[in-house]
């Protein structure tokens, strides 16, 4: 009998610390790495009698994320108390948002190459963050910790939940789907977005079922993935592990798992929480949130141009492939460089492609951004023009790059210090080259008897004579008429 085959359904869950100047619903700092708990006040360490005040730039950025992912906006929203033990929340509750979030029924479309995956996004809404568990120990990992402390210091950090509809149907698509959210929000610069930090992680619910049926299976939760890799590795290991529990005629039982980069298997931590577990009640401490509608106009338009729609401009306007024009609008700050570029010159097709090389080589060692580079512009670009122009070879080019990268030299300077300037004095090079075959009679005899290959042996005598400066192109042209 054929083995039965199974479709995964993935719905995500995305928590996106923003970054405003203060918490949530006090006036308290937001900090990363500082001394533990110095950033803390009465409200946001739930000491009785203290009051919330709602941060109003948080909720601006929550409705420009809304906006930006195709979001209705609620005229009002309130928040709610979503009661649930976490060690790490001094108050015992959470600040939350549940039936009347901010936005609702939007969609991101993610481009798998051969088909695009409409992602509907059922709501976005607000919350704040709970503090941090810090576990003794080598590998910091509570189980194999003596103790506990807590930093608070992230308590209150206003917090954007982006729940999706249970579209995506491959790990594939959950791992795209998180690459172009996170391009999306850093266009928006509402968080650092940094996964390493942990303003950026994901929850990721799956459930499998027989292919082609409508009914959903039992989910499972995988908790807290802070990397695009660790949510596809995960996601691959719980479909594997569900499929094996159903072929083998158990069932799956609903529960929050974690993913173990380590060992590359998904453990349970606790059975799956529903809404009702929430306790949710309105939080009498906070008045409802009333949106005018030309508030959300003005948020509208400070909103730029994000990455789909200047990748297609990319390739509309400029003729830049569909690779291309996704690598290029996918970082705001790339584009940004990539644009100032294109402000001195007009071969968005060379410049693209200096930066996606020996650009993104030099800066992937050195673990810096290209925007941040020495590398101007302008000087790039001028460097681009006097390959065109046959002033300096590519090869050589390269030379006088890796300089620029270091130092941030004009490239006139570069090439004029270290006697770059390619050679392309026809009377000049004929000479060099009736020289080197006069010199090198058997390779000479071996390219007329029909080894054209040989023809590359005279070439490389030419250029060392040159020390790599020769007009290539003028090169060829000339040993191909003198060999006839």
């Amino acid at each position: 009998m054929a083995e039965k085959k199974y479709e995964s359904v993935i719905g995500l869950e995305t928590h996106l610390e923003l970054e405003t100047a203060t918490k949530m619903f006090c006036g308290c700092r937001l900090s990363f790495g500082e001394e533990k708990n110095k950033n803390t006040c009465a409200v946001c360490l739930g000491h009785p009698g203290s009051l919330p005040v709602i941060n109003k730039k948080a909720v601006e950025f929550a409705i420009k994320i809304s906006l930006a992912l195709n979001c209705s906006i609620s005229s009002r929203t309130i928040f709610h108390r979503k009661n649930y033990f976490y060690p790490d929340m001094p108050k015992n509750y959470q600040i939350s948002q549940y039936d009347l979030p901010l936005g609702i029924g939007g969609h991101l479309d993610v481009n798998m190459g051969d088909y695009v995956r409409r992602v509907g996004i059922t709501r976005v809404h607000m919350e704040e963050d709970t503090g941090k568990l810090l576990h003794s120990g080598t590998t910091g990992r509570i189980s194999e910790s003596e103790g506990s402390i807590v930093d608070f210091n992230r308590a209150g950090t206003p917090l954007i939940e982006i729940v999706t509809e249970p579209d995506i149907r491959t790990p594939e698509e959950a791992k795209e789907y998180m690459t172009l959210l996170r391009s999306l929000l850093l266009y928006l610069d509402v968080s650092n977005c940094s996964m390493e930090e942990g303003s950026l992680r994901c929850d990721a619910n799956v459930s499998i079922r027989p292919a082609g049926d409508d009914v959903l299976g039992t989910r499972t939760e995988l908790k807290n993935l802070n990397s695009f890799k660790f949510l596809q590795k995960g996601l691959e290991y719980e479909i594997g592990r569900q499929i094996k529990v159903i072929s083998s005629g158990g069932k799956v039982i609903q529960q929050t798992r974690h993913y173990d980069n380590v060992d590359g298997n998904t453990k349970p931590l606790r059975s799956k929480e529903e809404a009702h577990d929430y306790r949710y009640f309105p939080e009498p401490d906070l008045a409802p949130i009333f949106i005018a509608d030309d508030m959300v106009e003005a948020i509208r338009s400070t909103i730029v141009e994000l990455p789909e729609k200047k990748a297609l401009r990319y390739k509309s306007d400029l003729g830049l492939s569909a690779y291309d024009a996704d690598f290029m609008a996918g970082d705001r700050k790339l584009a940004g460089y990539f644009e100032k570029c294109l402000e001195h010159c007009t071969d968005a097709k060379t410049v693209a492609n200096w930066i996606m090389g020996d650009f993104s080589a030099l800066a992937n060692k050195e673990k810096i951004h290209i925007a941040e580079s020495r590398v101007r512009p302008d000087r790039l670009c001028g460097m681009l023009g006097m390959i065109e122009k046959g002033k300096i070879s590519l090869k050589i080019a390269k030379t006088v790059f890796e300089e620029m990268f270091n130092t941030g030299s004009d490239p006139a300077d570069i090439i004029k210090a270290g006697d770059l300037e390619q050679i392309s004095d026809s009377n000049e090079l004929e000479a060099i080259i009736e020289d080197v075959i006069s010199k090198n009679p058997i390779p000479v005899q071996q390219y007329m008897d029909g080894k054209k290959k040989a023809i590359g042996f005279l070439i490389g005598q030419i250029m060392a004579r040159t020390k790599g400066k020769a007009n290539p192109k003028l090169v060829n042209e000339i040993i191909a008429k003198k060999l006839g």
